[in-house]
């Protein structure tokens, strides 16, 4: 039977929680703005989708497999502000309590863990919605599967946006297939991956569009325009090789199976309440159909 899985991308949404909510707190100070903007999306996103499966993952230990091929992968990033920090731990119990459970591997990123579950549940005919910003993500999409974007904290007035691969083509340019090497090509800053300076998005989708894939472009950089990047790109053929090792997610990584835990209502709301979310403990019982002395 076909199933449609939202497969959720646990830090990136946690981001947009805590940066699109104002400072909450509780009476003693401790923050609750992520987690009321956590259990408002998901909760929208139930409503507007009507997923039959969500699985949550999440980031764990680093990403053992990148960070040995470059030391410095993603260490220009800024440590998580501790306001968010201390409200994960939450955020993680919340995801089990309310039926979707939780997944995540030591030393694997959760993009590998999403885009190989990605492709295994497309393969067995069901649908998947990837919940994420994340450009590296749109390299999934294909038959059966989309990515939907979050609204971005600074314009949120685009609202949701969901990419099929025409979407994906018409956003940055390229087949999702051609993803990985425009990412090479044009660098990725959140994961302190460098580009070939001055190669923008459209130098980097007209290479791709006129030769296939990065090999191919390697491969005719001496008719690339414009004509200063042709020795450039000749001499950092090595450098856009490994970039594109680290830009390619790993399809082969295992998350194991995908078991989300059963609905705890009684749990939601006990974590609610510690968290003196009020309203949100009054929509929780009328959505899980709870007796207010719950």
């Amino acid at each position: 039977m076909r199933t449609r899985w939202l497969l959720v991308d646990g830090f990136n949404l946690a981001f947009r929680s805590f940066y699109g909510m104002p400072e909450l707190t509780r009476s003693d100070g401790f923050p609750t703005g992520a987690i009321h903007g956590w259990v408002r999306t998901f909760w929208y996103l139930s409503d507007r989708l009507k997923p039959d499966e969500i699985a949550v993952f999440f980031d764990l230990d680093g990403d053992a497999r990148r960070e040995a091929l470059r030391p410095e992968y993603k260490e220009q990033r800024s440590e998580t502000p501790e306001a968010l920090a201390a409200q994960i731990p939450h955020l993680k119990e919340l995801s089990e309590a309310m039926g979707f459970g939780r997944f995540e591997v030591s030393g694997v990123e959760a993009d590998d863990l999403i885009g190989a579950s990605a492709v295994r549940l497309a393969r067995e005919a069901n649908e998947v919605l990837i919940v994420s910003a994340d450009k590296d993500l749109a390299q999934c999409v294909g038959k059966n599967i989309e990515q939907l974007l979050p609204p971005p904290t600074v314009n949120p007035r685009l609202g949701w946006r969901r990419l099929n691969a025409d979407g994906v083509r018409e956003k940055f340019g390229v087949r999702p297939e051609q993803i990985a090497d425009y990412l090479a090509l044009v660098g990725d800053s959140a994961d302190n991956i460098i580009g070939i300076a001055g190669v923008g998005p459209k130098t980097a989708a007209r290479w791709l569009n006129a030769y296939g894939n990065l090999e191919r472009v390697i491969e005719n950089c001496g008719m690339l325009k414009p004509v200063r990047f042709q020795s450039i790109v000749h001499e950092a053929a090595d450098h856009l090789r490994e970039n594109r090792v680290l830009t390619t997610l790993d399809w082969e990584c295992d998350p194991g199976p995908l078991k989300p835990a059963p609905l705890d209502s009684a749990r939601v709301l006990e974590i609610l309440g510690e968290m003196e979310m009020e309203r949100a403990c009054r929509d929780a019982r009328q959505r899980y159909s709870q007796p207010p002395s719950a």
